[in-house]
């Protein structure tokens, strides 16, 4: 049965156990990134988060925590929110550990329901972002800013890029309404002009980061750090 690329509840069940990389699609082709990519995206996120090591990180879309793993030392307290129950499932079995949990949750669920918000100070979204809509992008912005009132950060990491699309879709095909369709394969694609904007009206001020030439999606995809404005 073939699932779609957004399917992060069934499809990762299709594959090994111990396919970390391919659960959550960080492919090329089907095999797993390198080492090296990963330490690429390792690095952007530690650095536009600006971990400290005494950081409580809140991460919304962690998947199975095979990317999580490499921040632990850099927060004392972290956890990974994310709906797919099996994905988890995984995190829990391989990554959890005292001061570092994983819960099966949707995003603005656990917004909602975090009884100690203000204990966070920073947040990671890691190719989630894209698969939500304006309004539920600007929803979790929006109590990402009223609630947890500790976070001074956020990163948005691996976001399409609506100005690049072109440079993805390079067959000739019409990709138009693949753009706005947050359940497409990539998701809604935003331009860092549409996404600041959006920041703004949530009270975020933003500053794209760009990964280096050489990593494998740095074509058309781009990382957007958020402070408060206010």
């Amino acid at each position: 049965m073939e699932y779609p690329k957004s399917d992060y509840k069934e499809y990762p069940k299709t594959l090994a156990p111990d396919d970390l990389w391919g659960q959550v699609r960080r492919t090329v082709y089907g095999k797993p990134v390198s080492d090296e990519q990963i330490q690429m995206i390792v690095e952007s996120i530690r650095a536009g988060l600006g971990l400290s090591g005494e950081d409580v990180l809140l991460e919304l879309g962690c998947g199975n925590g095979a990317l999580s793993q490499y921040l632990f030392d850099g927060c004392s307290e972290f956890v990974g929110v994310d709906f797919s129950d099996y994905l988890i499932s995984v995190a829990q079995r391989k990554f959890q550990r005292a001061g570092f949990r994983f819960v099966a949750s949707d995003a603005l669920a656990y917004l909602s329901a975090e009884d100690r918000p203000e204990r966070f100070s920073k947040a990671l979204c890691y190719a989630m972002l894209s698969y939500l809509s304006d309004e539920q992008a600007q929803a979790l912005l929006m109590s990402l800013f009223n609630r947890f009132t500790g976070i001074t950060t956020i990163f948005l990491g691996n976001l399409p890029d609506r100005d690049r699309a072109h440079l993805f879709f390079h067959d000739g095909k019409d990709f138009t309404t693949e753009l706005d369709d947050s359940a497409s394969q990539i998701g809604k694609w935003r331009s860092p002009a549409q996404l600041e904007a959006l920041a703004a009206q949530c009270g975020w001020r933003m500053r794209v980061e760009l990964m280096p030439d050489n990593f494998y999606q740095a074509h058309y995809r781009y990382n957007a750090v958020l402070e408060r404005a206010r």
